[in-house]
């Protein structure tokens, strides 16, 4: 008999039925092929395809084994910056390659400050997390650890029993820090947000609130030491604070700070993406480089290169690959990552 427009879902027994074979030889022909024969695989599709059956409920069967094989990228952004931003490209296609290589799916799962975060954490149909870098207050940190599956963090903030990835970003901004500073009298940052509200400010090192973000606060404690290293005290430094990692933003607040009584001989930046918007500003402002100011940018992107940026080279791609091996592996322990200073044109050359 043929199920009734608005019945129920169709059942995998009843299109045996329909074929005339038991519900394991139905089975079978969808998750066992090569276990029946094509005459009875031909008619049990047949059945399905009359009575309207799609086939096995996916998260059905993902529940009987206990896997979705799924890996789950929880990152605190907007999610058109997981395709735009090319570090976060970089950093996806990293784990993207593992979890090709291990027959895995990846799902990002995005965060927005909201109170449904936490269930989105919860609610995620995957085997485990990789968490992009966050605030020290983050709740889905505490999400991701109460589901018990293996977790990694990138960037930090570190957490009990998560895995973290991550540079040394303190001893990579004060190496890059004092390439900026050399020779300068009024050095500048560029500062990625100091907390989850993202507020895009204008002050100097010692004013600076407090910074909830392990990597922002990390890469402002080594810009500290190169300022002082190179005879700024850190309350003469100005510390201009984006609230989103954009080129186009940057260059709005870099040509605040360029336009200003006092305008900086040198600024680093936190990204190359910062530093580029950075550089327009400059251009803009008949301000040469790295004459009049001083420019560095941080990841070693491709527009470093084009700009003759002065750089803190590191891969997030592998970056990424290592985060999902640990998690995939169900081995999530913390690694330092490499990192090197790219030196160009857009720094002073002392001697």
């Amino acid at each position: 008999m043929e199920p009734s427009r608005g019945s129920k879902r169709v059942t995998l027994a009843q299109v045996a039925e329909a074929a005339g074979v038991s519900v394991m030889t139905a089975s079978y022909t969808y998750n066992r092929p090569n276990r029946v024969s094509d005459r009875t695989r031909a008619k049990v599709l047949t059945a399905a395809t009359r009575l309207g059956y799609p086939g096995p409920d996916p998260s059905a069967r993902s529940l009987r084994r206990g896997s979705t094989r799924t890996l789950g990228v929880v990152m605190g952004e907007h999610l058109g910056y997981a395709f735009d931003d090319p570090e976060a490209v970089s950093f996806l296609a990293g784990i993207a390659g593992i979890c090709t290589e291990h027959g895995y799916g990846m799902t990002i799962v995005p965060t927005t400050g909201a109170a449904d975060d936490v269930s989105r954490i919860t609610d995620a149909a995957v085997d485990g997390f990789i968490v992009w870098t966050t605030s020290d207050d983050d709740p889905v940190l505490a999400a991701v650890r109460a589901t018990k599956r293996p977790a990694m963090v990138h960037g930090g903030p570190a957490v009990d029993g998560m895995g973290l990835v991550s540079i040394d970003n303190r001893a990579a901004a004060r190496a890059v820090g004092a390439a900026a500073f050399s020779g300068a009298a009024r050095p500048a940052v560029l500062s990625f947000p100091l907390a989850r509200d993202r507020t895009t400010m204008i002050t100097t090192g010692e004013d600076l609130p407090d910074v909830l973000f392990p990597v922002t606060r990390e890469r402002l404690e080594g810009y500290r030491e190169a300022a002082e290293a190179a005879g700024t005290a850190w309350q003469d430094v100005t510390v201009a604070v984006c609230a989103r990692n954009d080129a186009a933003e940057a260059e709005r607040v870099a040509t605040a700070l360029l336009t200003s009584a006092e305008p900086p001989d040198a600024i680093a930046a936190m990204s190359d993406q910062q530093a580029s918007g950075v550089v327009q500003a400059a251009r803009a402002a008949g301000r040469a480089v790295p004459d009049d100011v001083a420019v560095t940018g941080w990841d070693d992107a491709a527009v470093a290169a084009q700009l003759g940026l002065t750089t803190v080279a590191q891969s997030l791609r592998t970056q990424g690959a290592a985060c999902a091996e640990a998690v995939l592996g169900q081995h999530p322990v913390s690694q330092s990552a490499p990192w090197s200073l790219i030196r160009r044109t857009s720094t002073r050359h002392t001697t």
